[in-house]
């Protein structure tokens, strides 16, 4: 098996076993039944005169729901990221068991992409499994479903990898604890500046709009964020949102338009670009 793959397997077994991921998944499951529970509820809501709401309604309750949900399920995914890959190789370097293994024939950009690659499948995971159970749960109650469920995996899981790729980065050079804290906030400042470019765009002034674009190109997490949220609103609600003009676009828990090509190829190009630094950084560093 080629050392990539075993280092991949390596990380693999040693994240299954840290408690984290197991309270990870057990509070996934508690949140997934509690919202399936509240979603069950906005079907049994009635107007001021008893009659039930239509289905149009429900659905559309429920969409703008499951966003703030999904909202919730993608912090997480950002934070669990995050924490994982700040100490990924700043804790093996400290404790000396790197030295011992790139003793023997093993590249060091060996040793980034094999952790990267176990923990990106972790992420993967986590976000498609997540993600389904809460759409089975949601369409079981209301029967609503996202026009776009497997762009919205995409997204999030996307979301998701791009943390962990920036928390590798930083482990590299940082302690464990400094990455991931950094890479936290840098995920807020990316949502941050994402609204600020909103509001801009809303306001027709280029400098606030530039806010926006640049977070985006620095750290691309709310450009895949608005992907997903795209993902689950309903046409016809789009619709309506498109016609109330700008103004409606300064809303942070709404995209009325589809990440535009030129944003997804610079994704990719983030990917590449981070992971070769992550390969640098680390080359680069006494043991």
């Amino acid at each position: 098996m080629p050392p990539v793959l075993v280092i991949a397997r390596l990380t693999i077994q040693e994240s299954s076993r840290r408690k984290l991921l197991i309270a990870l998944v057990v509070l996934t499951l508690i949140v997934v039944g509690f919202s399936a529970w509240g979603f069950y509820k906005i079907t049994t809501v009635t107007r001021p005169d008893g009659t039930p709401l239509e289905p149009a309604a429900i659905a559309l309750i429920t969409s703008q729901l499951l966003i703030v949900v999904t909202f919730m399920f993608s912090g997480v995914l950002a934070l669990s990221a995050a924490v994982v890959a700040g100490p990924l190789i700043s804790s093996e370097v400290e404790s000396g068991l790197l030295l011992s293994m790139l003793a023997r024939p093993l590249r060091r950009s060996e040793v980034v992409i094999g952790k990267w690659l176990g923990l990106a499948v972790l992420v993967a995971v986590y976000a498609a499994g997540s993600a389904i159970l809460e759409l089975a749960a949601v369409d079981l109650v209301t029967g609503y479903l996202p026009p776009h469920p497997v762009q919205l995996i995409l997204y999030v899981g996307a979301e998701g990898l791009a943390l962990l790729s920036l928390g590798l980065l930083l482990s590299t050079r940082l302690s464990g604890i400094t990455a991931g804290v950094i890479g936290l906030v840098a995920w807020l400042m990316g949502w941050i500046g994402g609204i600020v470019g909103d509001i801009g765009t809303a306001l027709q002034n280029q400098a606030i709009e530039n806010v926006g674009i640049i977070s985006h190109l620095l750290l691309p997490t709310d450009g895949l964020w608005r992907g997903a949220i795209y993902a689950m609103e309903p046409e016809a609600f789009l619709a309506s949102m498109r016609a109330a003009g700008l103004a409606a676009r300064a809303n942070p828990f709404l995209a009325v338009d589809p990440p535009p090509v030129s944003f997804l190829t610079w994704v990719v190009l983030w990917f590449a670009l981070i992971l070769g630094l992550s390969i640098l950084s680390f080359r680069t560093r006494e043991i």
